[in-house]
């Protein structure tokens, strides 16, 4: 095609209502995981984040993530997850367990919390003893997961398909 142009950059695509996608992150090893994690979360029009640990973002690889997305950081998930579950949300866990669904085929309601996993120790049993489900993207080589901030892209990507108006 001769003469077609194409627009750089172009403005978000607004949501019909404010996502209800909640991820929550443990004390992760590095900066960029989170960073990574903060910039994949503004892009998806998530608001908020749940840390434990110091969750410090690097702004300039989070980018504008760092200003859209609020981050409230606490000393440990679970007490967070707990009053998260009683006002509605669902538990959902990205993790390889026995119990594990594929991404591809878990149903996500709208009220979700993403519960991440460290990048060594994934997610701790007092955390998986607190969630509703999780989800696993399959892997086909090695090794055999995805880097933490990767699959929270991946997992993301497939929230926002389920629920694309928001």
């Amino acid at each position: 095609m001769t003469g077609f142009k194409h627009e750089r950059h172009k403005s978000p695509t607004p949501l019909k209502q404010p996502r209800e996608l909640v991820l929550a992150c443990p004390p992760f090893r590095s900066q960029v995981n989170l960073s990574r994690i903060v910039r994949a979360a503004g892009c998806c029009g998530v608001q908020h984040i749940v840390c434990a640990g110091n969750g410090k973002v690097k702004s300039k690889i989070a980018r504008d993530g760092a200003e859209a997305v609020e981050i409230d950081v606490h000393r440990s998930l679970e007490p967070q997850l707990k009053k998260l579950k009683q006002t509605g949300y669902a538990l959902v866990g990205l993790e390889q367990t026995s119990g594990s669904v594929s991404l591809f085929e878990f149903p996500f309601t709208r009220k979700t919390v993403l519960v991440l996993g460290n990048e060594r120790l994934g997610i701790s049993e007092n955390v998986l003893a607190l969630l509703d489900a999780t989800v696993e993207i399959p892997v086909y080589g090695l090794p055999h997961s995805h880097n933490v901030a990767t699959a929270t892209a991946m997992a993301l990507y497939e929230y926002c398909r389920q629920f694309p108006d928001g």
